[in-house]
């Protein structure tokens, strides 16, 4: 049987001691702070990122570089037959696609990287690399354990109440304006994530109502979407930024209204929660996958 390395990055939320407990390997996400390199989980940590980030630092995101990727690469493969690369959606950023070219256009990698592009990011994008570590465990190779990760790329969701809009205007996500009227009307608005496309799903007035949007369109997506209305075959997963006590309730609200599910919480990683900023809370389900 071949010796496969799971690699991800840190988009995944998936952080370096866990990885080790896993027996997978995740790519460190670089941020730039006062003309400085940062890698997520390695010298910027959670408490340190929103420390700067609530100061007002001008924290920017980046891909990482090429070099470092294939170093990582390169040293997987010598005690590895194969390497399964989940990275962040293609859709969300330019890292899939410079991974795929690389894996295609070096020769040792040819056959020996195999670059999944599922659409996938933050929680679901972990659960996919739990997925693959099952599949593994069923014996697939890298090349099989790709397709099928592909083939079930649309069978995930994510919706993401922002606290507030003042990151999504200085990342040029909203207008000045609009961000405006939204701080004046105290808008709080809920993102959606499908594939590989980020757009606003409605602007609740409240975090209450936020919450109950959240909820309801959850439950519509498990009985119309997925054919799943008892939670039975579906993962569901909570994420948030910096404020821990309102994501540990938001996870009990949760857990009441879909008993038959399996909740799981874990903070947002910091390439997300540079754009939403602290105080955003999440809901996203993926559907089991079958080997």
């Amino acid at each position: 049987m071949k010796k496969i390395a799971i690699l991800t990055d840190s988009n995944s939320g998936i952080r370096q001691s866990e990885a080790t407990k896993l027996g997978i390997h995740v790519l460190p996400m670089p941020f730039m702070i006062h003309g400085e390199t940062y890698f997520e989980d390695v010298n910027l940590s959670q408490e340190q990122f929103y420390a700067m980030l609530t100061e007002g630092e001008e924290i920017s995101t980046s891909m990482p570089a090429m070099g470092d990727t294939m170093d990582t690469w390169d040293r997987l493969l010598e005690e590895h037959d194969e390497i399964l690369y989940i990275p962040m959606s293609s859709g969300l950023s330019g890292s899939c696609a410079t991974a795929i070219m690389m894996s295609q256009d070096y020769d040792e990698y040819v056959g020996k990287v195999f670059v999944v592009d599922n659409h996938r990011i933050s929680v679901t994008m972990r659960q996919s690399v739990l997925d693959a570590i099952a599949l593994r465990e069923q014996g697939m190779d890298a090349k099989a354990m790709k397709e099928r990760l592909e083939e079930v790329k649309n069978e995930s969701s994510i919706y993401i109440m922002v606290d507030t809009m003042y990151y999504l205007k200085r990342g040029g996500r909203v207008t000045p304006a609009a961000a405006a009227l939204g701080t004046l009307l105290r808008i709080k608005p809920v993102l959606s994530i499908q594939g590989e496309k980020l757009d606003l799903f409605a602007k609740a007035r409240t975090v209450k109502n936020a919450k109950s949007i959240m909820i309801s369109q959850m439950k519509k997506e498990f009985a119309e979407r997925f054919g799943c209305p008892d939670g039975k075959g579906m993962h569901l997963a909570l994420a948030y930024t910096y404020d821990e006590e309102a994501a540990l309730e938001w996870k009990k609200e949760v857990e009441a209204e879909f008993p038959g599910c399996d909740v799981v919480m874990n903070p947002l990683s910091l390439s997300v929660s540079c754009h939403i900023g602290p105080g955003a809370l999440a809901i996203a389900c993926s559907k089991e996958i079958e080997g």
